[in-house]
């Protein structure tokens, strides 16, 4: 469970700890660098004593928690004398704890301060399934350094002027520590990791937050200063491309290059942060898929799902995927549509268009030639394999995918919003090549689109109850999948609608079934399959409403627009700011956590920008 944990992180290194401090009581804690945890549990002793918590304040990368310490207060009054301020600061590598006794009776103390360490060399995969293998790091001491070392991965520990106990992988530093009566002192720790195979770096650029005007909505405004500081702490590039920046997917499990999270993160953005795009597409173009190979799902022109430092498995689940897996059937026409959307707003020159003419021309080719390998006329997905991704859309979960009856559809599925991606990314990609060519260089592409236009509105749409709306999918057999779900709210602004298709379906999506209290559920709650807390199929996701205000937006619907973005702006107070990766559709006076629910989420953080654009005058 992850609700109730803290965490504070400068990817590509997070925290997770009680929200006392401490480290160790829950399996998510821990100190991970990438893909590995190095440290399963930390805690402090004061006088030989575990400090009472009595509060704690945190930011995105820095975190302050406060106790007193009654075993060495001896006060004459039931008023704490002794407090324990211990401030926690996240970098990029680094971690730093430093705390301050601050003593307020009328003699000096004369104590200890103890930090107890377990280091650790699980991969982030292991945790994650709580599977873990006996792996154990090399440990020694040098001149006030203690270094644990595994497979290229390197932890120091600054023990300068501490006692250093090392017994199996749990390491003990204990300073003396003096202070004055009416005064205070300070001790702290410092640790630093590095790994030899990591495959993502941190970003060192300027932040999105000082980029970012307030819109005089102070409730806005806290909302922006949380998400955006978050987003800056889950920027990174990949090592040696220092001015390529992108967003991590996520803490914990997806502090890495995601295709379709980091696209639709940097899109959502563009109003406020234009560097973003740019080393998005870059990043991703670098990893362009080059040759057909069944087992990492690559395809010429493909762009991929996620790079891991190694393989990743989910043992329970079936699931192996390899350091670089392509199991995606969006990340592609997404990649397009950032690409044409950064054009317009300003966020790339056309000159960089032209860096990038290779792999625009080889992403629309495998919409054409490869995203539909069955020859139906939409853009499909199937595990070949059977150990990757079962679904290849947004909703990847395996029984997201579902009739209306609640019954799960089976394969090849084409996604009813990929197809409206796939038609947003060729009227892009046509106008793009008409910008580097002259007028009629794309015009095949904007053909290709029409025709897909045609198929989608006669196969797509179905009716029920004489309300006529889109399918999710269409199955292996052709079928439409006829659960209404927040897929067809993705479509809109995607021009593959009319406009009176558009305001069709808006309107259903403010209703009742589909809009909760707190923001766009993922399914109606008249579908067989629905459930508020099923992952896919009934909770609310963030970014989920923010894309589709920002669809309404492109669609001239801004009442329907503004009445999501109320909603996720009372949800994003409800948790204190920091929007969580999903959380229940239950229409409740709270929202209710998804007890596994990430965050930090990139996409879920900016899912502000579209509901700021939707609530402005």
């Amino acid at each position: 469970m992850l609700h109730e944990e803290l965490v504070v992180l400068r990817a590509p290194t997070q925290v997770w700890s009680s929200p006392t401090g401490d480290l160790g009581a829950m399996p998510i804690h821990g100190v991970f660098h990438a893909d590995a945890r190095v440290v399963d549990e930390l805690r402090i002793e004061v006088g030989g004593e575990v400090p009472e918590p009595i509060g704690a304040t945190a930011t995105a990368s820095e975190a302050l928690f406060t106790s007193v310490a009654r075993g060495i207060d001896d006060g004459p009054t039931p008023d704490p004398r002794v407090r324990i301020d211990r401030r926690r600061v996240v970098g990029a590598g680094a971690l730093d704890e430093h705390v301050a006794i601050a003593n307020a009776l009328d003699a000096a103390l004369d104590t200890t301060v103890t930090f107890v360490v377990r280091v650790d060399a699980q991969d982030l995969q292991a945790v994650k399934s709580g599977v873990l293998g006996s792996e154990a790091p090399a440990i020694e001491e040098r001149a006030g350094l203690v270094v644990a070392t595994h497979e290229g991965r390197r932890l120091e520990l600054d023990a300068s002027g501490a006692d250093v106990a090392v017994l199996g992988r749990t390491v003990s530093l204990t300073w003396p520590v003096h202070v004055p009566a009416g005064g205070s002192a300070e001790v702290a720790l410092r640790l630093r990791v590095s790994d030899e195979g990591q495959v993502v770096a941190p970003y060192a650029g300027a932040a999105v937050l000082e980029r970012v005007p307030t819109t005089g909505d102070a409730r806005l405004d806290r909302w922006a200063a949380h998400a955006l500081a978050d987003l800056d702490a889950l920027a990174m590039t990949r090592p040696g491309l220092g001015d390529e920046p992108f967003l991590a997917a996520g803490a914990p499990w997806f502090l890495t290059l995601f295709g379709r999270d980091t696209l639709i993160a940097a899109r959502l953005l563009l109003p406020v942060d234009r560097g973003l795009a740019l080393g998005t597409l870059r990043a991703l173009a670098r990893l362009q898929g080059a040759r057909d190979d069944a087992a990492s799902a690559e395809q010429p022109g493909k762009i991929l799902h996620e790079i891991r430092d190694g393989v990743f498995t989910m043992p329970g689940e079936g699931i192996v995927l390899p350091p670089v897996y392509y199991g995606t059937v969006d990340a592609t026409p997404l990649w397009v549509v950032l690409l044409g959307r950064a054009l317009e707003a300003g966020a790339v020159s056309l000159d960089d268009v032209r860096t990038l003419r290779a792999e625009l021309e080889a992403a629309l080719t495998w919409m054409r030639d490869h995203g539909d390998p069955a020859g139906t006329g939409f853009l499909h997905y199937r595990d070949e394999l059977g150990t990757g991704l079962a679904n290849q859309g947004w909703k990847d979960s395996g029984d997201s995918i579902r009739f209306h009856d609640g019954s799960i559809a089976d394969g090849p599925i084409a996604l009813a919003e990929v197809q409206a991606q796939a038609y947003e990314a060729a009227v892009l990609g046509a106008d793009l090549l008409d910008a580097l060519d002259g007028t009629g260089a794309g015009d095949a592409w904007r053909v290709w689109a029409a025709d897909l236009a045609v198929r989608f509105r006669d196969r797509f749409w179905v009716e029920r109850d004489g309300t006529r709306f889109l399918a999710i999918a269409l199955d292996g057999e052709g079928r439409p999948v006829d659960a209404r779900t927040s897929n067809m709210g993705q479509c809109i602004g995607t021009g593959i609608l009319t406009r009176e298709e558009e305001a069709l379906l808006a309107a259903q999506l403010v209703a009742p079934e589909m809009a909760s209290r707190w923001g766009l559920r993922t399914m109606a709650t008249d579908e067989g399959g629905y459930w508020p807390l099923s992952y896919h199929c009934g909770s609310v996701w963030p970014h989920d409403t923010g894309v589709v205000v920002e669809g309404m937006l492109r669609a001239g619907l801004r009442s329907e627009a503004a009445a999501l973005a109320t909603r996720l702006l009372d949800a994003a107070e409800a948790f204190a700011w920091r929007m969580p990766e999903l959380f229940s559709g239950d229409d409740l006076a709270a929202p209710i956590a998804y007890p596994a629910s990430c965050r930090p989420q990139a996409w879920s953080a900016a899912a502000v920008v579209p509901v700021a654009r939707a609530l402005a005058g």
